[in-house]
């Protein structure tokens, strides 16, 4: 049974009781926030109260309590306490028609109000991403839509692409049939890229009911391309009589088929040395007829794609110290030649160093000292005959009879005297050993 507040102020009257209020007499309320479907609570409390009655009327202006007197018939509505100092009552399963503003009367002279506005929040419905084809092709254009209907206030949607927000979207916002809530669109445009293939993305709705959970939708991409092709050298200085592998390196998708070697527009001249495994083209016993350009080639269902590699093979012979020629006074000539032979163990030029190798480290040149050795021993035997021949040349003079006198002097002294006076002819009698 409804009580109208104007029927208990008449009963009062009739027994003689006069409500007067007193100073400090005011209810106080609180405005409360409320999800959908769940609980919200009321309260309306006075300081001072000289056993006034409070009551709690809804927006319709429809008495919930009186006191401790329920008075609309709604098993949603529970009283939770009522005194003379407070009532405080309790919806259940709070819907969107709940929302409005409360008010909490005192019965003093003039009725005293306080206002609560009760908001019941909207929960967005699970989003939805809608647009999207599978696979899609490097190039093409998409556009993606983020939807989510039953929102109040209307929710918010952000895109996010691995992670990473996506800045550039366009926003809608509808207002629902039931003019309470609201339906929210989002659509995000972009080009597919080959770099986007297996990127997730996301569409996240925030909304203050989710309580700081948001609600996500993902897709995940998937885009095809042709092939790139790149063409790898196992040595960058092949050498003749070694070997070399290129590896065809191609990505695709859809997985290129198994790719085709060619040399200078033709096929492999020499299938025995130029063996095909898989991706790789390995080449054996290098030689300068294997000089050209590579091509490899890759397909899938979407396109073909190619690359170029020019081989070039570079010699490996004896090192040849260079010819040393002796000048001489005689008619002769000597040439002196060190050649040395190495083996090259491995595709390496001869000007190359073995990067393993120590910076300074070098081993002795055995070649290089004994043909020094032998030059000099050269140079050396043939000063000795010129300096020979020099002095036999010019070699002196000698007398071949002795001193006229000097055989029929008595003593020594004498001859000595004889054969000095003699020195006027014995230009006369020179020989010379030749």
């Amino acid at each position: 049974m409804r009580l109208q507040p104007s029927v208990v102020l008449r009963f009062y009257s009739l027994c003689g009781i006069l409500i007067q209020g007193s100073q400090g007499q005011f209810p106080l309320t609180q405005n409360v926030t409320v999800i959908e479907g769940e609980t919200a609570t009321l309260t309306c409390r006075v300081d001072q109260n000289d056993n006034t009655s409070l009551q709690w009327s809804n927006p319709a202006q429809q008495t919930l309590y009186f006191d401790d007197k329920k008075a609309l018939r709604d098993n949603r509505i529970e009283l939770l306490r009522a005194s003379w100092h407070e009532l405080t009552i309790r919806v259940t399963d709070v819907s969107l028609s709940d929302e409005g503003q409360y008010t909490c009367s005192l019965f003093t002279m003039p009725v005293k109000t306080s206002k609560a506005f009760l908001t019941v929040l909207g929960v967005p419905e699970t989003p939805q991403i809608s647009g999207f084809t599978s696979p899609v092709m490097e190039g093409e254009r998409m556009e993606l839509t983020c939807k989510t209907s039953g929102s109040k206030p209307a929710a918010d949607i952000r895109w996010f692409k691995n992670d990473k927000e996506v800045k550039d979207v366009k926003y809608l916002k509808e207002e629902d049939a039931n003019r309470k809530t609201f339906t929210v669109s989002s659509t995000m445009h972009f080009r597919a890229d080959r770099s986007d293939d297996g990127a997730v993305v996301s569409c996240r709705v925030d909304h203050e009911s989710l309580n700081s959970t948001p609600q996500i939708a993902m897709q995940v991409l998937e885009i095809h391309y042709i092939p790139s092709v790149k063409i790898i050298p196992s040595t960058s200085w092949p050498v003749e009589g070694q070997s070399i592998t290129l590896i065809c390196e191609s990505k695709g998708k859809p997985l290129p088929d198994p790719v085709l070697w060619t040399k200078d527009g033709g096929e492999l001249p020499d299938p025995e040395r130029m063996v095909v495994n898989g991706r790789e083209l390995n080449i054996n016993f290098l030689n300068k007829t294997d000089n050209g350009t590579y091509r490899c080639e890759a397909e899938n269902t979407i396109g073909q794609n190619s690359a170029e590699y020019v081989l070039i093979i570079h010699d490996v012979s004896n090192i040849l110290l260079p010819t040393t020629v002796i000048p001489s006074l005689t008619t002769a000539t000597v040439t002196t030649t060190v050649a040395l032979t190495s083996t090259v163990p491995s595709a390496t030029a001869i000007n190359t160093r073995d990067p393993n190798a120590l910076a300074g480290q070098t081993g002795p040149d055995h070649a290089l000292i004994g043909g020094i050795v032998a030059v000099v021993v050269f140079v050396t035997l043939c000063s000795i005959i010129l300096l020979g021949r020099y002095l036999a040349r010019h070699k002196g003079t000698y007398l071949t009879n002795e001193a006229k006198g000097a055989e029929d002097a008595p003593d020594a002294d004498t001859a000595i005297i004889n054969a000095e006076g003699s020195q006027v002819n014995a230009e006369e009698k020179k020989e010379y050993f030749i």
